[in-house]
């Protein structure tokens, strides 16, 4: 069972995608602290796409968009231009992609340069960075762990040099595959550069519940190679296509989501994405601007949690009971994913909180809870 960590949960614990944000999205209608950016028309294929020929138009609107709106960037680095690859015609399945971006760039002085030019240029306001997306993944990456742990050792002692501040994050790895692939990078000592441990907890049409299991394999594989006392951010997870996922389940599934993520050690979570179509579980509709009942559950489950230090997470007889205190108050999130049951209302509480804002008083000594979490907790009415 997890042992939630001892601080209250910040805010930066709620981290976002958004694709098309410097475009022609509109800013969200929610709240989060964190912003990754990957899939936003800023990898290094497309800041230079010649040699010394540098676009940063994108990429500067993304930055300028994350102050004003008081969001902190995680920027994710790869991607190598086709002129910079060390396979310049190798192709990936994605045919939009520019060929040679999977590889490893061929001279790792134009790797430094590239580092060194956007850490130099959003000093003080990107200030985390992230080595690469999904290495175990050949249409991201198709070079070597070994190949990888150097790509990372200069990036890391580049940005450090430029701003001792910046965090780094580890290569995020994702899937079962992802498993061998980030011990393999930690066992040839790619932990030492990196300030945080980085993994992609998708469950593919998976309850989110399965998570605990990927986070539980990597807290052990962190533990083995010394790198556990780093913090853990699951930079990106979400429910894509084609898994069948009922679009109705999307506010229990981030809910559920975000309260085990928390619970089980992850530090930061990025959902994906804000204005992703593709996504079985989205948060627009769309416009990519009116809020589906999911993300107005992210917003609710933030409410509940930030600020407030989990004191206990257990699991009895498919009941989930999340015990939370904040300022000497007790309250707690109850779920259970199977089924409807009768729950034994906890001494003191009085009210009921949905996911959708809506809120009533409790009568009798039982609530009834589904798969959808609810919040229980002692309310002035």
């Amino acid at each position: 069972m997890p042992r939630p960590p001892s601080e209250p949960v910040p805010a930066s614990f709620f981290g976002m995608h958004i694709h098309r944000a410097a475009v022609s999205t509109p800013w969200p209608s929610v709240p989060f602290k964190a912003w990754r950016l990957w899939d936003t028309h800023t990898t290094w294929a497309q800041l230079e796409p010649q040699k010394g020929d540098w676009d940063w138009r994108m990429l500067d609107r993304t930055v300028d968009l994350a102050q004003q709106h008081g969001v902190e960037v995680l920027y994710t680095m790869g991607r190598s231009p086709k002129w910079a690859s060390a396979r310049p015609n190798e192709l990936g399945r994605n045919p939009n992609a520019q060929p040679g971006g999977m590889a490893e760039p061929r001279n790792l002085e134009d790797w430094r340069d590239y580092v060194r030019k956007v850490a130099t240029r959003y000093k003080g306001r990107v200030k985390a960075y992230e080595i690469w997306n999904e290495p175990n993944l050949e249409n991201f990456y198709s070079g070597t762990p070994e190949t990888m742990v150097n790509l990372a050792r200069e990036a890391y002692s580049v940005l450090k040099e430029v701003d001792p501040a910046i965090v780094v994050v580890s290569p995020s790895a994702v899937g079962p595959t992802g498993l061998p692939w980030i011990e393999e990078y930690l066992k040839l000592g790619g932990g030492k550069y990196a300030d945080v441990i980085g993994y992609h907890f998708y469950v593919r049409g998976q309850e989110p519940e399965a998570m605990l299991g990927f986070m539980d394999q990597v807290h052990e594989i962190t533990r083995k190679y010394g790198v556990a006392d780093k913090p853990l951010w699951n930079t990106e997870a979400g429910w894509l296509q084609p898994y069948r996922i009922d679009p109705e389940d999307g506010p229990a599934y981030v809910a559920r989501a975000y309260i085990l993520n928390w619970a089980d050690g992850v530090s930061r979570f990025y959902w994906y994405a804000w204005d992703n179509q593709g996504a079985r579980v989205r948060m627009t509709e769309a416009d990519e601007a009116t809020s589906t009942a999911t993300a107005k559950a992210y917003a609710e489950i933030q409410k509940w949690m930030v600020g407030a230090r989990m004191e206990s997470i257990t699991e009895d007889r498919g009941t989930w009971i999340c015990q939370l205190s904040r300022d000497g108050a007790i309250s707690f999130i109850v779920w259970n994913p199977e089924r409807k049951v009768d729950f034994d209302r906890p001494k003191d509480v009085n009210t009921v909180h949905k996911l959708t804002g809506e809120s009533a008083g409790i009568s009798g000594n039982k609530v009834e809870i589904s798969s959808t979490p609810v919040l229980l907790d002692r309310s002035t009415h």
